[in-house]
């Protein structure tokens, strides 16, 4: 074990109980952010939110759900960290999740994603209001936290192991539970392909600045958009 990765550990558990919030809540604080959000990815297929510090890290991650791109989506897909130092800028690379970032008054962020050997279970984004990039040091320990999260992760949330894998692929990674069940009563009720019906609400939430899911739930209640 090395030195970022037992220190990690020593901070978690100071914390009192190690779990996937309590590591992300150490993390968070540990690398002086300002808000933390984790999203996990089964199979490719559902995708679940495994921790946000907050509510801005909540909309931080559903905007990336909805707009199909960020930075917790690059640094799923492509494995790698992944870090930009003010996303102002960001706007040729992410131009629809850019719009909506400042909305929660963050200007930098990094992501990282969360795996275990061959397995890439999501990504964790660490957000600041301030610009500029993480130290090498923080950025060291970060990759430490990430690895412990994977853990904790496939911890609580075992079927993320035993779900089969799928190739990665351009978009959004996976949908929650709800969005792919509205999905199909949307695509029902106007006679819609599956993937058209996805387009459709996605387009919608970002149109009126809303979660995904709470487009989901009025989908699933109203059996329509309006």
């Amino acid at each position: 074990m090395d030195d970022d990765h037992a220190a990690a550990w020593h901070r978690i558990a100071a914390e009192g109980s190690v779990s996937l919030a309590t590591a992300a809540r150490a993390c968070a604080g540990d690398l002086e952010v300002d808000c933390l959000g984790v999203s996990l990815v089964v199979a490719g297929e559902l995708r679940l939110l495994g921790h946000a510090s907050d509510e801005r890290a909540r909309r931080l991650e559903d905007a990336q759900l909805t707009t199909g791109e960020g930075p917790c989506t690059d640094a799923y897909v492509e494995r790698t960290l992944v870090e930009v130092a003010d996303l102002h800028q960001a706007y040729d690379r992410w131009p629809a999740y850019t719009q909506a970032a400042p909305g929660q008054q963050m200007r930098s962020v990094t992501a990282l994603p969360l795996a275990v050997g061959h397995l890439c279970v999501g990504a964790m984004d660490l957000y600041r209001i301030e610009p500029g990039l993480l130290s090498s040091r923080h950025k060291a320990r970060g990759r430490a936290y990430a690895r412990i999260l994977a853990l904790l992760a496939l911890d609580e949330h075992p079927h993320l192991l035993t779900a089969g894998q799928r190739p990665t692929r351009p978009g959004p990674q996976g949908y929650p539970p709800s969005v792919h069940m509205a999905a199909g009563v949307l695509a029902e009720a106007y006679r819609l392909a599956p993937d058209d019906a996805l387009a459709r609400m996605r387009a919608h939430a970002f149109r009126h600045e809303q979660p995904l899911h709470q487009t989901a739930e009025h989908v699933l209640t109203h059996h329509t958009l309006d």
